[in-house]
């Protein structure tokens, strides 16, 4: 593929997207809007330009994916809008880009997953195909497995997801702290922790859906995608690194509104 031409895989909403941009410039144009786009956040991977198949008509982007005539750098070109996750294999996935809703993006990098050996209740955001609030007693590897295992009822063929924060309510839901938690009904929260704590299930839902906004600043250790065979991790930054290398992506990220 031509060196000015990118690949992007859309988390919010999903869609395979040729651009002429660079990441951070389509992050600011997919998050800010221009004229018939909605401002929002923006979640997206960056896909390796080598990759190809047969479910994507990559023909188009040569075609399509031009300067516009008066020599503006194409901004979009729609691939695909429709179960793009689950043909889009893992080891095609590059970066992870988060961009705030004025246009900031941050770049979180593939690395290394060590799994926690601590036994605590989970909180996770999932992101996409799906979009539910879950509390879970499964690490995130394990989690993953959960839910694309097909010989489960209720399951999906790949997920993205985060892991949220959840202070004192991951090892003492009843009385933990949790004063700096932004999530509705901390009551309910605390109620489907406790839950989990005497029942036998792996997971339990929180919230069916929230509203697309990410708060980014809940993210506890990253960015998970993955299926039953490949799990790609995406470390996020702690806040001392965040302050200290990240302060513009960073102060705009804390504004966000509350879900």
């Amino acid at each position: 593929m031509n060196p000015h031409k990118h690949l992007y895989l859309s988390l919010i909403p999903e869609a395979l997207i040729a651009s002429m941009l660079t990441p951070e410039d389509f992050g600011s144009y997919y998050a800010i809007g221009a004229q018939f786009n909605a401002q929002g956040e923006a979640i997206f991977f960056e896909i390796d330009p080598d990759f190809r198949s047969g479910d994507f008509p990559f023909d188009q982007v040569d075609e399509r994916c031009v300067p516009d005539a008066d020599g503006r750098p194409k901004e979009t070109v729609y691939l695909s809008i429709y179960r793009v996750l689950e043909r889009m294999p893992v080891s095609a996935l590059g970066s992870l880009f988060l961009a705030t809703d004025d246009g900031r993006t941050l770049e979180l990098k593939r690395c290394d997953y060590e799994p926690e050996t601590e036994r605590a209740l989970r909180l996770y955001q999932e992101v996409c195909p799906v979009s539910p609030m879950v509390a879970s007693r499964l690490e995130p590897m394990e989690f993953c497995r959960f839910m694309t295992n097909s010989e489960s009822l209720v399951h999906v063929p790949r997920i993205v997801f985060s892991e949220l924060m959840l202070q004192g309510l991951r090892t003492d839901p009843e009385s933990g702290g949790a004063d700096d938690l932004p999530y509705p009904s901390l009551d309910h929260l605390r109620d489907v922790l406790k839950e989990l704590q005497v029942e036998e299930k792996e997971s339990k839902m929180v919230l069916r859906q929230v509203k697309q906004d990410l708060l980014y600043r809940t993210v506890r250790s990253g960015f998970f995608v993955g299926d039953q065979h490949d799990l790609a991790f995406y470390r996020f930054p702690t806040i001392d690194e965040l302050e200290r290398d990240h302060h513009a992506w960073w102060r705009s990220a804390q504004t966000i509104s509350q879900l």
